[in-house]
């Protein structure tokens, strides 16, 4: 029997995942309760990845298992030319989404059916703006990546630049970005009297909602300062952290899907984890989010600063070596002894210092928290995934530590030595002479760079888009030189074993 023959057979003993065969599903699948035919919009949410679905959209999702929440539907959009596939392989299954728990302890399904429509993606986002613009829309959120919010990596300030940017400025009806049509939306908006929308960012950036409206109050200046102001004064735009890992989805996790009996183009696996903190500003109302275990504070900062300096940092330690080594996934990482001896020194010696604790959770515990996360052999969270765009989660992830050591003169030897491993990494050649594809949107730019910086590692330093004032440490320069010097020299595995030795 050939391949194409097994593939139908198969496939004839599948459920293709819509309203209508919800009912006909195994009863081991976890399903929506709540009648979708009477779910109403209030969410556009931009940028319809998987996270966004394991995470905002199971939230919701899990208020409408209670009863709630029913006039605070999802409606998807996108502006990539990605998001025209998505929205089509969604549109075929009524925008259901399966999420499926990868828990040591075993493996569980569930549909979830918090997301009701999918604007139609268009280079003028008529559409898109269109929809904003109605009044049953009170949040706009976005899950767009952390180099999405056009700020320039050294100044922290906005890109005017940019030819997105430059673009929506000079056409701000015809916009290209997400920004240029919640601008264009807010202008209707404001123009009929209707009010604003809440404007949040679900992105991993510290202070997510204060970079939204700097983006934002920006691009609208621009064009219309007035309009600029009016967003200003009256959306709001609430800083909030998330925080669940959800690997890309490939032929394996389509495979996974199969097995529970289900035909799903955009299934999505996600870690036995969540957390999500929000501050209380929203101008137009908000689900009860509460009800399912979100956390409301004033001091998102804190929890901010303890996720991405450890986990998301501890995910950049691991990525960069890991992809030198060969390895394939996080937690195929985390089963190396070296690997882990320096994921656990740098945390605990450079890292857990600068990070102050939240309520009831201390630095210590939330690593412990986190290597138990990493460690989860059923996530097979890539390396790949979690190296891509480094210049973008190294300066957010990485760089404020290695700055706030400089400041207090703490050690830094582990972090140059992090950061020397994702320079020799962006080589594009692995230990094993094995070639690294392009994994990054400046990945020509930093190949060339690293290979320049073999026989100079200050060369690599003088990106100042991504180290700045970093690069004009002494310290820290001379801890980096030394440590890419001794890589390219002795390899990569050689200076693991090194730097273990010397701090244990």
């Amino acid at each position: 029997m050939d391949e194409l023959m097994i593939k139908k057979k198969i496939n004839d003993h599948l459920h293709p995942l819509s309203n209508k065969s919800l009912g006909d599903l195994s009863a081991n699948i976890r399903k929506p309760i709540y009648d979708r035919s009477q779910l109403t919009a209030g969410i556009v949410h931009i940028g319809l990845g998987n996270f966004h679905r394991a995470h905002q959209a199971w939230y919701l999702h899990r208020l409408m298992q209670m009863g709630e929440a029913f006039n605070w539907a999802i409606v998807g959009a996108g502006v990539r030319e990605y998001d025209k596939l998505q929205r089509q392989k969604m549109l075929k299954q009524d925008f259901l989404t399966t999420l499926i728990e990868l828990d040591p302890k075993g493996q569980s399904s569930e549909i979830i059916g918090s997301m009701i429509d999918y604007i139609p993606v268009e280079d003028d986002n008529a559409s898109l703006i269109k929809r904003m613009a109605e009044p049953d829309i009170r949040i706009v959120s976005l899950t767009i990546t952390e180099g999405g919010y056009y700020i320039d990596p050294v100044t922290k300030n906005f890109d005017t630049e940019n030819p997105d940017i430059v673009h929506d400025a000079s056409n701000p009806n015809k916009p290209r970005t997400a920004f240029g049509a919640i601008i264009a939306a807010l202008k209707i908006r404001r123009a009929k009297g209707i009010g604003p929308f809440t404007c949040q960012s679900c992105d991993n950036l510290q202070g997510n909602g204060l970079i939204f409206r700097q983006t934002l109050v920006s691009l609208a200046n621009l064009s219309d300062p007035h309009l600029g102001e009016w967003i200003n004064n009256n959306c709001s735009f609430p800083n909030s952290m998330v925080d669940c890992i959800v690997p890309a989805t490939g032929k394996n996790e389509l495979k996974l899907v199969n097995s529970f009996g289900l035909d799903d183009a955009v299934p999505v696996t996600h870690e036995c984890f969540r957390q999500w903190v929000i501050e209380d500003d929203f101008c137009a109302g908000r689900p009860n989010w509460e009800d399912v275990n979100v956390t409301f504070s004033n001091d998102v900062d804190a929890y901010e600063a303890m996720k991405i300096g450890i986990l998301n940092a501890g995910h950049q330690i691991l990525a960069n070596v890991g992809e030198l080594l060969g390895f394939s996934t996080i937690d195929e990482c985390m089963v190396d002894k070296e690997i882990l001896t320096l994921f656990d020194i740098v945390q605990r010696k450079e890292i857990i210092p600068h990070i102050d604790a939240v309520p009831s959770v201390s630095p210590e515990d939330y690593l412990e928290l986190v290597t138990q996360r990493f460690s989860n052999p059923k996530i097979k969270d890539t390396v790949r995934r979690v190296a891509f765009d480094g210049a973008a989660r190294h300066s957010g992830f990485l760089h404020p530590t290695i700055r706030s050591a400089i400041k207090t003169k703490s050690p830094i030897k582990g972090l140059a030595l992090v950061e020397a491993l994702w320079a020799r990494m962006c080589s594009g050649i692995r230990e094993d002479g094995s070639i690294i594809e392009n994994n990054d949107p400046q990945w020509d730019f930093l190949s060339s760079l690293s290979k320049k910086s073999k026989h100079d590692p200050k060369i690599w330093l003088t990106e100042s888009s991504i180290y700045g004032d970093i690069a004009r440490n002494e310290q820290f320069s001379s801890e980096f030189s030394e440590a890419l010097n001794r890589i390219w020299d002795k390899g990569c595995r050689a200076v693991l074993r090194e730097y273990c030795s010397e701090n244990n």
